[in-house]
């Protein structure tokens, strides 16, 4: 998923129904193995501290599939939050 992906735009967390920030992969970050989904390949929700994962290019917006994040981890990810 892009920036510009109008799918943006109308997508919202299933928990409180607000607006989810794509993330952008940091530039120390290896690229995605496969086997774990990379931190760029997520939505976010900074309310909540919640990152919803995009697997093969389709977000998984179940409340099951967000991951609570710490609150360390939620200044990285506010940092790589496409405005």
């Amino acid at each position: 998923m892009n920036p510009d992906d109008p799918l943006l735009k109308i997508l919202a967390c299933p928990l409180d129904k607000g607006p989810l920030h794509l993330l952008t992969p940091s530039d120390d970050e290896a690229p995605n193995s496969g086997t774990q989904p990379s931190a760029g390949d997520a939505l976010y929700n900074p309310r909540l501290h919640r990152r919803y994962p995009i697997v093969d290019g389709i977000p998984q917006l179940l409340p099951s599939s967000g991951e609570q994040v710490t609150e360390d981890e939620h200044e990285e990810l506010l940092k790589r939050m496409v405005p």
